[in-house]
């Protein structure tokens, strides 16, 4: 690792809040995946929409584990449609988008696949491509925190499901 890079670095856990603005996603949850080269966010409802020259990818993402009542819309520039190997083996073609991650005040250009992971606990997966900025503490969760944007976003979400 360049000096540069080291010098920068953070320490993050196994899993932390994640911001992605220009999907409009203020928190969630995201798993550290090194066994994964890119990262994956969940996404349902997806299609495409031609525009002029360029392709759009609109999806919609259920932010929070176990909630299938709040529901983000996203759009993105198309990047990429790859064939990806789940964990279990099966092959399956998946549209790229390229987007802003920001996990412990650290900015990065990442890209994502889509995949609908409904059954799975974790709505992102953060792949090693997406990682050159920090150390992982495999021991350790949430050590970035939460922003005030992040906490204010989860409150108004309690708020709204009547839980607080």
């Amino acid at each position: 690792m360049d000096s540069e890079v080291k010098s920068e670095s953070k320490i993050i856990g196994w899993r932390e809040w994640v911001s992605m603005p220009n999907l409009g996603l203020v928190a969630i949850k995201g798993k550290v995946d090194t066994g994964a080269k890119t990262s994956s966010l969940h996404a349902f409802d997806i299609n495409l929409e031609k525009k002029g020259t360029k392709t759009y990818v609109n999806f919609k993402v259920h932010p929070i584990q176990g909630d299938f009542t709040v529901v983000i819309s996203c759009r993105a520039p198309l990047v990429d449609i790859r064939s990806v190997t789940d964990s279990g083996g099966h092959k399956e073609d998946r549209y790229v988008i390229r987007t802003t991650m920001v996990i412990a005040n650290i900015k990065k250009k990442i890209e994502l696949t889509l995949s609908n992971r409904e059954t799975m606990k974790f709505r992102m997966l953060i792949g090693r491509a997406a990682l050159k900025h920090f150390y992982i503490d495999s021991t350790q969760s949430y050590l970035a925190g939460k922003t005030i944007k992040q906490k204010r976003f989860i409150k108004e979400l309690k708020l709204m499901r009547g839980k607080v």
